[in-house]
């Protein structure tokens, strides 16, 4: 009788479960050749008759000034110099510039100049891979809010050939079984690394592992859960790529465990064009009253600002340093958005709190030529982030 109930129960469960996948099997090949046809609809032929090969950059925040901003510009640049028939795209949440403001900050803050037009495609759901919409399991919400930006973004533009510079892998399959692309991405920095891992595990307290959850061992196994499932989930759509790119052997070791796609990655490291620096004539050392300490990275909580304050402070009550010449610290960094203005206006109170406001300065989203400025005249570089993948500035 329980043999007969149980097979009942079973059988039909099984048979609609088949049914249920088979629609979706139909529903998303349907969605794949409704954007087939709709990417022959936007994608128009050019002059010669031939249509231009798409190749669509995903990098919301492309009007920061970061390294990674540095990277998608020489990528597209060099697309533009070694192919005629490229048309680059970006996806972009930055709707409070115009395309031509994009590329000008682009050439005044790294010095790149690109030889064609760029077609930027403006994205409104932005907001969804904004860190501060999820207070708690941020990194799962801004991979999830990615695909909902992603799909927003494949809806405007289907491109030939997708890539992610910006670190957004759930973005991946998105544009590969639904847009029919061929999809790459360059890795800066893993979402989740290893070394994540072990911070949770062995308790300790960083920008991203609060000192609640460190001091609670259930939640600490909690998180511990949360990130290995996290990390289950990143290595899934990561090895979707078809190409993947890190910018460093330490990217590509995290990379290589999550992924397990070691055989179409490789490592390309990221444009590092010194020649604006070694033409700084080098000149004697002349009497100064003051001597520079100079910071150039965004203002994240990763790159531990408020260490570099604290130590300068520390610095400063050291009885010798009392004497001529004073010392001043020079924070340069780019804001990405309200959080890291936040972020700025919060080191600002830090400054004031230990007294150094008159010893710190702020260079917010400077041109080149003021950061090259700056690094001529600096004594002292200073760089505080734990497990630097790169940082290029």
């Amino acid at each position: 009788a329980c043999f007969r109930l149980l097979c009942s129960l079973l059988i039909p469960a099984l048979f609609l479960s088949g049914i249920l996948c088979a629609c979706l099997v139909v529903l998303l090949w349907g969605v794949r050749l409704w954007m087939r046809r709709r990417k022959n609809q936007l994608n128009a032929s050019g002059n010669d008759g031939k249509r231009p090969l798409v190749v669509a950059f995903f990098h919301p925040y492309c009007n920061a000034g970061g390294g990674g901003e540095r990277v998608l510009w020489c990528a597209i640049r060099t697309l533009q110099k070694k192919y005629r028939n490229v048309t680059c795209v970006v996806y972009t949440g930055d709707r409070d510039a115009t395309g031509e403001e994009i590329v000008e900050g682009a050439f005044r803050r790294f010095n790149i100049k690109l030889t064609h037009p760029v077609k930027f495609v403006f994205l409104e759901k932005r907001y969804l891979v904004e860190a501060s919409l999820y207070p708690h399991f941020t990194l799962l919400g801004q991979s999830l809010g990615s695909v909902f930006l992603g799909w927003e973004a494949l809806l405007k533009c289907v491109p030939d050939i997708y890539i992610d510079s910006m670190g957004y892998a759930f973005t991946l399959p998105l544009f590969k079984y639904l847009g029919g692309c061929r999809v790459g991405c360059y890795v800066h920095y893993p979402t989740i690394s290893t070394d994540m891992l072990s911070v949770v595990r062995n308790q300790n307290t960083r920008f991203n592992n609060a000192a609640f959850i460190t001091n609670n061992p259930l939640l600490s196994k909690f998180k511990l859960v949360y990130y290995y499932f996290f990390a289950f989930l990143y290595g899934l759509v990561g090895s979707c790529s078809d190409v993947i790119m890190v910018n460093s052997s330490w990217t590509l070791n995290h990379i290589l465990s999550l992924w397990r796609a070691g055989a179409c990655t490789s490592v390309v490291y990221p444009p590092c064009d010194v020649q604006a620096f070694l033409d700084i004539p080098l000149e004697e050392e002349k009497s100064t009253t003051e001597y520079s300490i100079v910071s150039v990275s965004q203002f994240r909580p990763e790159k531990d600002h408020p260490l570099q304050i604290r130590a300068f402070a520390k610095l400063l009550k050291e009885r010798s340093l009392r004497q001529q010449p004073s010392l001043k610290l020079i924070l340069i960094g780019g804001c990405r958005n309200q959080q890291d203005e936040e972020r700025v206006n919060n080191l600002k109170r830090l400054c004031e709190e230990l007294g150094v406001s008159n010893n710190v300065e702020f260079r917010i989203n400077i041109p080149f030529e003021e950061l090259k400025r700056h690094l001529a005249e600096a004594t002292i570089g200073l760089h505080t982030m734990w497990n630097e993948h790169f940082g290029i500035g």
